[in-house]
């Protein structure tokens, strides 16, 4: 009734049909918050992992946890509009709609998780990253001799604020602009980081690298080669976690582009 009567006042063309504001994204908006999403701060962890992974393990992990985000990104982007058409605005919605029951609950549960792990992972990778600046102005200035000890525990708490204080900002996803800088900013530090990588090897420092990663010996346990092992498998994994925004990333494409792609 709201939409018809929207219509009949002549402003109809201003709302899709579910009488929503109408949707402006396209392939290229929707592909930038994907970049966003995946090329965040866990592709920093990526060249680790393959170091305690090895030119095996660490590509096949790599190629497994994408066909997995490929397999479940094709489902979720199937299930967004439910048999009847209408529409589903977010990953809880698609489960109620498709599943229903305890299933719903199950899977808010499982989705909450990820996020909350994610927002862990940010986290303290901000921290580090944060450290590791002051760190290394502190080294600069008082030479490497100096100690030069900090605690992660302030920028945690800094970081996490600022994240509070950011999430209150009405209609987030209508924020193009903010996804455009940060996959500027994502392909700007990757790009850092590859090129610092070709000029570490190019410069025939002691760089080694291993088929099955670094090897156990007096500088590596077993126990910690397990930890690491299982540490690097979980940045990779962190590495792909826009799945659980697919649905809210597909409700911002117009209805005149192909949804599902």
């Amino acid at each position: 009734m709201l939409r018809e009567a929207k219509i009949e006042a002549g402003i109809g063309e201003s709302f899709d049909d579910d009488g929503r504001v109408k949707r402006t994204g396209n392939v290229w908006t929707a592909s930038g918050h994907i970049i966003t999403a995946v090329i965040g701060s866990g592709v920093l962890a990526l060249a680790w992992a393959i170091a305690q992974l090895g030119w095996v393990a660490g590509p096949i992990a790599l190629l497994a946890f994408s066909v997995i985000t490929w397999f479940t990104s094709n489902l979720l982007a199937d299930c967004y509009r439910s048999s009847d058409g209408k529409r589903n605005y977010n990953y809880m919605e698609v489960v109620k709609s498709h599943l229903g029951g305890l299933r719903v609950q199950l899977c808010g549960v499982a989705q909450h998780g990820i996020f909350f792990g994610a927002s862990v992972g940010y986290s303290i990778t901000t921290s580090i990253s944060m450290v590791a600046i002051k760190r290394s102005i502190c080294f600069h200035e008082q030479g490497h001799d100096a100690g030069c000890h900090m605690s992660n525990n302030p920028s945690i708490l800094t970081f996490g604020m600022i994240q509070i204080i950011l999430s209150q900002i009405p209609n987030y996803e209508k924020l193009t602009w903010l996804s455009l800088v940060a996959a500027i900013m994502s392909f700007s530090y990757s790009s850092i980081g590859l090129a610092l990588s070709i000029v570490r090897i190019a410069g025939g420092g002691n760089v080694e690298t291993s088929l099955t990663g670094i090897p156990i010996g007096s500088n590596m346990s077993n126990m910690e080669k397990m930890w690491n092992t299982f540490n690097a498998l979980g940045n990779i994994a962190f590495a792909y976690s826009f799945s659980p925004v697919l649905i809210e990333i597909q409700d911002t494409i117009r209805s005149g582009v192909a949804e599902r792609e």
